[in-house]
């Protein structure tokens, strides 16, 4: 793409890559001339702005000069101690003059520009280059073999880099080498190219052709390695590139061959390596990869051609190119379109040309009319390889699982190819959280919750958080309820000695409370039912199911009502105690409470007490609930805690939830009051969870349902060690027994069985990971198991095959005789003993690994229907003919033996009904032959299950989600039966179920597509 354009006819040199902004400098060409054929000359610089959108450049300053150039470059010499603010120009004459420029003072107008000046070589001076290491070193080339090194802080006096070479010839081009300081090389028209040793003083190698028609016009030196250059031929004869190495000087190492003439110019690119240049006679300017010999890119030039073309140090994708028909053309090789400055080339036509006068006739031109062309595409292809320069030094991204993949784009040493290395590594940010969750999988492991749950109550910070590891501690231990009830301040103990001062009478004296108090016996709390301190006692009695202290308090106190009653309650002999004093019904404060302990109603109780006293109430719970209404009583102590207004009492939820057992409730709670978006709040969560979860199921003895929630924090929690590469703890904590179990068991069946057998355990569990993930994002889990399309799944039958093999005859093979007498029933009558018998013969083609019938075949008078040899037990082809062949009659030939098979179970009937009426209305509704083939194979295949059923090899596990199924059907809840499908494969044994349930998924699926 054309960025810019300059209307000189000169040599051209771009500013250092030290300077900003980009200059490029033009001086006047001496062996060209101009439309004028002016033989005036002069320098100029132009400024590179690329946000103007013309294409002219602006010029900076230029100065007149009595010399033309054959050779231009700019130094960054006295540029970094700003003697030199712009660096230095050198210009090689037409006259073997060398002149010095000082580009500041040209950009700044001055009239003295030249810095020094020397006539040191005989003829023009056609090659100069600057050292790209000490930059004040100059190297010049003439006639006769004349090359000089120059010192720029003392020019008056250049050394040569050797004797010269014979025959003396002239120097079109010398370079230094862009890796060793001390290493130039120069090259004349006759092709041969000359390496020299600045530190030997002498010629060090001769690079030259064999074929002698090499006319040398370019030498460049490779960018990174230092035995590496490239020589350009301008002889139309041999219009080639070479690269050679002086490692093996006898031949080029390769040789670039597009143009078609010779090739004026080259430059290689010090930002890429790989990216060289060069223009010819063919009016082409290519851009190759001298390492394969390829031209990555053609850039759109004129019909003229350029005799010189350069690289712009400072932004690499920027190169110019000097044309013999007057222009400086600056392209760029990333692409673009030119239909901007068409468009403003028009626009300046259009202007020149408007309705005027140009020529003062008196007469205005008509209108312009200018062509309308169709709008075209003129976007300039890019490179076909990205530049050095853009491609990524280094690279990283997170992956699951933790996982940090880098990349760096390291240097390879010379001669070697680039080494693309990616390096995975583990990241691990939450060091805590990992180190506790290490510590709960050990507990879980070893089982040891009693030592974990004292270890999480000393450490606790608060009272509170003490308090809650204290009530799961109780869960481990022996007498939960008693020791929950001292947890909750009730000791037997304690209340034992108060009942003996009271009934003293020594519980009003100053001296007992004195007492009392320095051996810490007093009440805790009062009952939220009574004031004195009598109703106290007699209430702390009853909540520890002391009856007989708290009769005789009542005794004591003179309640008589109180004391038959609970004397009732407490059985024969304190009733016979009581019963010697007169009754009299009292009406006090802790009759509700008395008569909820004696009717055992405590549903009231919990409703309607005073939340204050929820202590009272959930040790009351303790001592009198019945197992089986004791964790829904205390999770109604539980929801009114939550209910409630004061923040002290919400908190004090979730000891009720604690003593219930009900897990999802108290994720509930936690949910709502505590913040689990970090990880250590999460890791606090889920330890709590775990636990609790635990010792409901030691109580239980059995699988306790994970609800939606606690499996989402589990699914979080699991996530969340996934990410820190934890994998084999995460997938532990995957729920197996709720809704999520079918995320879980479609992640397995997603992953076939020879996945399973070729995949590492590491990368298996991530894949079931990643799959449960993903799967739990959407609400059909199905959606990623269910077959698509009329092809087989993994676990979809066999699809019929009906096509005929031929097969081998032997060469002594001899024909059976024909037979002409009918045998069995007519092909017609399904249930004769043909039809039996070709039902047994598709039951053995099913395979070794599904178990059928018993039946024994004894052949007469007639050869195997197979080869001879064949084995009996490998899966037979297929038993259908040409259309009229008699099968009948080749059936007959094998005699069966009748098979009787046990009735299924009358409460198993109602599988085989729905299972066969399922399929039926399925056959009606399909259309696709291979659906009713499919459909026709699965209700034969369906007999393994009736079989199973009749033998009642079944668990009950599978029987009963069997049923579920049943009911799914019968209700058209397909996709429900699909669920229960799914359950049933991932949690019993696969050969158990491998002969039927696939079948079973085919019908459920084609009967959800049918719609039936």
């Amino acid at each position: 793409m054309k960025l810019k354009e300059i209307n000189r006819t000169a040599l051209q040199a771009w500013s250092p890559a030290q300077q900003h902004p980009i200059y490029l400098a033009a001086g006047t060409s001496a062996p060209q001339l101009d439309a004028t054929f002016s033989t005036s000359a002069s320098l100029e610089i132009f400024e590179l702005d690329l946000a103007d959108p013309t294409l002219a450049m602006k010029s900076c300053g230029s100065v007149s000069s009595p010399h033309r150039y054959h050779k231009l470059v700019w130094g960054p010499h006295g540029i970094e101690d700003q003697s030199l603010p712009s660096g230095v120009l050198i210009a090689g004459g037409e006259n073997g003059d060398i002149i010095l420029y000082d580009a500041s003072k040209i950009i700044a107008g001055d009239s003295e520009v030249i810095i020094a000046q020397s006539e040191k070589h005989t003829g023009p001076v056609r090659a100069l280059d600057v050292n790209s290491f000490q930059t004040n070193l100059v190297a010049s080339g003439g006639n006769e073999s004349e090359i000089y090194i120059w010192d720029l802080n003392s020019f008056s006096s250049p050394m040569t880099p050797g004797p010269k070479t014979q025959p003396l010839e002239d120097i079109s081009c010398v370079a230094w080498n862009r890796q060793v300081q001390h290493i130039l090389a120069s090259a004349s028209p006759s092709g041969k190219a000359s390496v020299w040793d600045l530190r030997k003083n002498d010629l060090i190698i001769k690079v030259s052709d064999h074929s002698n028609r090499m006319h040398c016009s370019g030498l460049a030196w490779n960018p990174e390695v230092a035995t590496q250059l490239v020589l350009a031929s301008e002889d139309d004869r041999m219009p080639v590139i070479q690269m050679w190495d002086l490692r093996f000087a006898t031949s080029p190492l390769k040789v670039l061959e597009s143009h078609t003439r010779g090739v004026l110019a080259i430059a290689w690119s010090e930002a890429d390596p790989e990216l060289l240049l060069s223009c010819g006679k063919d009016n082409r300017i290519l851009c190759w990869n001298p390492n394969t010999a390829e031209v990555l890119y053609e850039l759109p030039t004129s019909t003229q051609w350029c005799f010189d073309i350069q690289w712009c140090p400072r932004n690499p994708a920027v190169l110019s190119a000097a044309a013999f028909d007057g222009h400086i053309s600056i392209y760029s090789i990333m692409g673009g379109s030119n239909d901007h400055a068409t468009t403003l080339q028009a626009e300046q036509l259009s202007s020149s040309f408007g309705n005027m006068d140009p020529f003062g006739t008196g007469k205005m031109l008509p209108p312009l009319q200018l062509p309308q062309t169709a709008p075209s595409q003129s976007t300039v292809t890019p490179l076909k390889k990205p530049p050095k320069w853009i491609r990524r030094p280094v690279g990283a991204s997170f992956a699951f699982g933790g996982k940090l993949v880098t990349l760096d784009n390291i240097k390879p040493a010379a001669q070697q190819s680039a080494a693309h290395v990616v390096h995975i590594s583990q990241v691990v940010t939450e060091t805590d959280f990992l180190d506790r969750s290490n510590q709960l999988q050990a507990t879980l492991t070893a089982g040891n919750f009693l030592e974990y749950c004292q270890s999480k109550t000393e450490a606790a910070q608060s009272e509170f958080e003490k308090t809650v590891w204290s009530f799961l501690k109780v869960n481990f231990e022996e007498d939960a309820r008693g020791k929950y009830l001292e947890l909750l301040g009730y000791k037997k103990e304690e209340l034992a000695l108060k009942v003996f001062l009271c009934a003293h009478s020594v519980f009003e004296t100053s001296n007992t409370e004195i007492l009392l108090r320095e051996l810490e016996f007093l009440p805790m709390i009062l009952c939220w039912l009574f004031a004195s301190d009598i109703d106290g006692l007699i209430t702390q009695a009853l909540l520890i199911g002391d009856y007989e202290a708290a009769v005789n308090l009542c005794l004591h106190d003179n309640r008589m009502a109180d004391s038959i009653i609970l004397a009732i309650a407490g059985g024969p002999e304190l009733l016979a105690k009581t019963q010697k004093k007169y009754f009299t019904k009292t009406q006090s404060k802790i009759s509700k409470l008395i008569s909820a302990v004696v009717m055992k109603d405590w549903l009231d109780i919990l409703e309607t007490c005073d939340l204050q006293n929820w202590k009272e109430a959930l040790a009351a719970v303790m001592t009198y609930a019945k197992p089986e209404e004791f964790s829904s009583l205390c999770g109604l102590l539980g929801s009114r805690l939550e209910a409630a207004e004061d923040a002290a009492l919400q908190a004090q939820a979730c000891l009720c939830y604690i003593c219930a057992g009900t897990v999802e409730q108290l994720v509930a709670y936690w949910a709502k009051a505590q913040d689990s978006s970090s990880p250590l709040a999460l890791q606090e969560l889920v330890e709590k969870l775990v636990v609790l979860q635990r010792a409901v199921l030691r109580a239980q003895g059995g699988v306790s349902d994970m609800g939606a929630l606690l499996a989402e924090k589990m699914n979080q929690y699991a996530s969340l060690l996934a990410s820190q590469g934890s994998l084999q703890t995460a997938i532990s904590y995957l729920p197996t027994n709720t809704q999520q179990v079918t995320v879980r068991s479609c992640a397995l069946s997603c992953v076939d069985g020879h996945t399973r057998e070729s995949l590492p355990d590491s990368d298996l569990l991530l894949l079931l990971l990643i799959i449960c993930n993903s799967i739990s994002n959407y609400n059909d889990p199905n959606l990623f198991c269910s077959s698509a399309g009329p092809q087989n799944g993994w676990n979809d039958p066999p699809t019929l095959n009906r096509a005929h093999k031929k097969k081998k005859i032997p060469e002594n093979f001899t024909p059976p005789a024909p037979i002409t007498a009918p045998i069995m029933a007519p092909l017609g009558d399904p249930q004769g003993p043909a039809g039996q018998t070709m039902q047994t013969l598709q039951s053995q083609q099913q395979g070794p690994d599904q178990p059928v019938g018993p039946a024994t075949f004894s052949p007469i008078q007639q050869q195997p229907l197979g080869p001879p040899g064949r084995n009996p037990n490998m899966p037979q082809g297929n038993m259908e003919g040409a259309p009229g062949a008699p099968i009948g009659d080749l059936i007959k030939s094998i005699p069966t033996e009748k098979i009787t098979k046990k009735p299924i179970p009358e409460e198993h009937m109602v599988l085989k009904t729905t299972f066969e009426g399922l399929i039926q209305k399925c056959l009606a509704a399909a259309s696709d032959p291979q659906t009713k083939r499919k459909l026709d194979d699965a209700h034969k295949r369906l007999e393994y299950l009736y079989d199973k059923l009749r033998e009642q090899t079944l668990s009950p596990a599978i029987v009963g989600g069997l049923h579920n199924m049943a009911r799914s059907i019968e209700c058209r809840c397909y996709t429900d039966g699909l669920n229960i499908h799914t359950h049933i494969v991932s949690s019993s044994n696969f050969s158990e179920t491998s002969a039927f349930m696939p079948i079973l998924k085919v019908v459920l699926t084609q009967a959800n597509k049918l719609g039936v």
